[in-house]
């Protein structure tokens, strides 16, 4: 069958891409930007990128066009495939019809950790013996693609809460049936298509709803918002994480920087571990993917073990080069929570060095506006930051900037942020751009900056 998938690059339609090249469908794709590392994975599989959503992309017309839900009425593209009377699907759907059915499906939902969680689940299941599939919202290092297959029973997928598509508003999770899920935490986000917390909580609801009796519901004990969700009604037994608070899963004697803990199951101690991971939201993340792991048959042993060699995914405190002594990190983290305790995590083990964030408000809810007065609280532990206010930003980035204390400025483009944090960076600094975005590339082009500024002064 030859599919056409619009909105290809975004993280979840390119690991849909994936998925349907590798049982054997002929695709091509579209999208209005093309940008590492979704580009680059397509790129080597053979699939054909088209740059825009013009008609002509779509001609000759294919067996099914995959819409992303970037796309909206209006969209040339769009316009065209119903014009035409194209036969049309949402990624969410095609999943749910295509790859989904007779397998064990666990998914991961929650306002943040999505990525990595997911991302740890699979892993925990590979090294296990269990060869799942996985759909991940970006590329996890252990695996180098965002999607597969796999040859066993178990299937992992990123849940997310945002809408399927122009023609269809659920959230894109009702579509997957899983007989495990995951809440990792329920926060106020998505302020286009969300009015508040409670619309959120409907949405979860429903995936609760979706989850069978033998099934299982691993569930954040310490998020009040999730409690609230399973009061509304619940039908499969409910397992809890927490780090502080009682539940059937607990980390102690937790390193200040996450990097190593105790893992504690019903009381008992199971084995401690270190990681590579930073941060209290890391080793959550890590609590909830073994207590998924072990619903389906892993023992919390092994998945202890397998977190020792985990690597995260890419553009999630990604460590883009370390130069003259200035470490560079391309993170994705695009609401206030995130960046705390993204920032926390690096602080406790950065100690007294200098942390300097540069940040793109990318988001939906960010470019509205919509988390304007957590922005500052949330860069507490941030030396300096460097905010990019783009001319087209509709709201003025000065409430954040003066809320920093004089930590905080504000500049028109990436070339000017490059310029700023080259002027203020030293030996010893760790430098994080922030954004869900392409971002221009701004921390490659730093890093690119900053060793022509070294081999200048080598001459």
């Amino acid at each position: 069958m030859k599919l056409h998938i619009l909105g290809i690059c975004g993280t979840f339609m390119g690991g849909v891409a994936a998925l349907a090249r590798e049982l054997g469908h002929e695709v091509a794709g579209s999208d209005q930007s093309v940008y590492p590392p979704m580009s680059d994975q397509l790129e080597a599989l053979g699939i054909t990128l088209a740059q825009g959503y013009r008609a002509e992309h779509l001609q000759p017309p294919p067996d099914l066009v995959v819409v992303g839900n970037a796309l909206s009425r209006g969209n040339p593209a769009i316009e065209h495939v119903l014009d035409q009377g194209l036969a049309y699907v949402s990624g969410p759907q095609w999943l749910g019809e295509g790859v989904l059915p007779g397998r064990r499906v666990l998914a991961v939902a929650g306002t943040h950790g999505k990525t990595t969680t997911t991302s740890l689940l699979a892993w925990i299941l590979e090294r296990a013996g269990r060869r799942p599939g996985f759909l991940v919202g970006g590329v996890p290092e252990n695996f180098g693609v965002s999607a597969r297959l796999g040859r066993g029973a178990e299937f992992v997928i990123e849940a997310d809460e945002y809408d399927t598509a122009f023609f269809d508003k659920r959230s894109k999770f009702v579509h997957y049936r899983p007989e495990v899920a995951i809440l990792n935490n329920l926060e106020y986000d998505h302020a286009d298509i969300f009015p508040d917390v409670a619309a959120i909580q409907r949405q979860f609801h429903h995936l609760v709803r979706t989850v069978p009796g033998k099934g299982r519901l691993i569930v954040n004990g310490e998020d009040a918002r999730l409690a609230e969700v399973l009061a509304m009604g619940c039908w499969t037994p409910v397992e809890r994480f927490a780090i502080d608070g009682d539940a059937e899963w607990q980390a102690r004697a937790m390193r200040a920087d996450g990097s190593s803990f105790e893992l504690v199951h019903r009381g008992a101690a199971v084995g401690r571990i270190d990681w590579p991971m930073l941060g209290r939201h890391s080793v959550m993340n890590a609590l909830a993917a073994i207590a998924a792991a072990n619903a389906v048959g892993v023992s919390p042993a092994v998945a202890l073990a397998a977190l020792a060699d985990f690597r995260a995914p890419k553009r999630r405190m990604e460590v883009v080069a370390e130069i003259g002594g200035i470490t560079i990190y391309d993170d994705f983290a695009h609401h206030p929570t995130a960046i705390a305790t993204t920032l926390a995590g690096l602080r406790a083990r950065a100690g007294t060095r200098r942390i300097l964030v540069a940040l793109e408000p990318r988001s939906n809810s960010m470019r509205l506006g919509a988390h304007a007065d957590e922005l500052a609280p949330s860069l507490a532990d941030a030396d300096a930051v460097v905010f990019l206010q783009r001319p087209e930003l509709p709201w003025d980035a000065a409430r954040v900037v003066g809320a920093l204390g004089g930590r905080g400025e504000a500049v028109v483009s990436v070339d000017a942020m490059l310029a700023r944090l080259g002027e203020i960076a030293r030996a010893g600094d760790h430098v994080v751009f922030m954004s869900n975005g392409g971002f221009e590339h701004a921390p490659r082009r730093f890093a690119e900056r900053l060793a022509g500024t070294g081999a200048q002064r080598a001459r």
